[in-house]
């Protein structure tokens, strides 16, 4: 079965490299490769930081820079230090990489439209909403999910995406107290980030107690991968490492405004308990019995 898999997702692949024009030396038509277009087009009339480039591409340092030379060799961007913070790096579009922007835009809408024209209606609605549906699966299969430090600037960000949010949908609001982080590092615990091209989207963490079920907690995904099952995947691993540590339980608590958790709780085999804990926030309690599967270290 899964070799079946494997080959229709090469069967893909092979299918729409050829499609797009990405086996092609002049992509749309154009005096360089598809790597320089999509550079070309992610600068953009605004301009980007190297770095941000970098991570977004998700593209090796010394390949973007090789790129980045070429472009500007070919009159179409300029790199130079940001204002006022020397050690960004920006690239810029010059007056002649706009103008090629600007073709390149109007190429890829009408290479997009000659895979649309052929069909029927009800085949191009078949074929951007799969095309949607791709997008969204394999966005989710680019995100990874680590261990990280809780003081890691991409966990803090997590958390204060995460304390914002809470404050916002919250009744009474919400203060998150940051004190108790080193319950989340191991031995004591830990604190897991989910990330998408560098980009830290979610979080969540888990503490043990020798004495009692480990408790997750600051499990929240942004809103721009929800519904890609980043949730799921951070319970899931916080649930790993709790039985790996010797949980045979796990608990939780949550609040009637997140909906989108309960539900998710729930689903995943949780079952609502008694009031375990003195915080104002939560008005629903929930547990889970663990099965240990070894192979998983804290």
């Amino acid at each position: 079965m899964e070799r079946e898999l494997v080959d229709v997702v090469r069967g893909f692949n092979r299918t729409v490299t050829q499609r797009v024009g990405a086996l092609d030396d002049k992509f749309l038509a154009r005096d360089r490769p598809l790597a320089q277009s999509r550079l070309l087009w992610e600068i953009g009339p605004a301009g980007a930081e190297v770095a941000a480039l970098r991570n977004r591409l998700d593209l090796d340092a010394g390949y973007l820079s090789r790129l980045l030379r070429t472009l500007e060799g070919a009159g179409l961007v300029v790199v130079t230090p940001a204002e006022g913070d020397g050690r960004v790096r920006m690239a810029r579009l010059t007056e002649a990489g706009r103008a090629e922007w600007a073709l390149l835009d109007r190429r890829s809408d009408e290479l997009a439209w000659s895979m649309l024209a052929p069909l029927t209606v009800g085949q191009r609605d078949r074929l951007t909403t799969a095309m949607n549906e791709v997008q969204r699966l394999l966005m989710a299969s680019m995100v990874t999910v680590e261990v990280c430090p809780p003081a890691d600037p991409r966990a803090r960000a997590c958390l204060r995406a995460y304390a914002a949010e809470l404050a916002e949908r919250f009744e009474s609001g919400f203060t998150l107290d940051t004190d108790d982080d080193q319950q989340f590092v191991p031995p004591a615990g830990v604190f897991l980030v989910a990330t998408l091209a560098s980009e830290a989207v979610g979080c969540g963490s888990v503490r043990f107690d020798p004495d009692g079920p480990a408790e997750i907690k600051r499990l929240w995904v942004s809103g721009t991968v929800r519904g890609l099952g980043v949730g799921r995947r951070l319970l899931t691993e916080l649930e790993r490492h709790a039985a790996a540590a010797g949980a045979d339980c796990v608990r939780l608590d949550s609040n009637r405004a997140l909906t989108e958790a309960i539900r998710l709780y729930r689903s995943a085999g949780y079952e609502e308990i008694p009031r375990y804990n003195t915080s104002p926030y939560p008005d629903h309690w929930f547990a889970k019995q663990l099965h240990h599967a070894p192979g998983v270290s804290p």
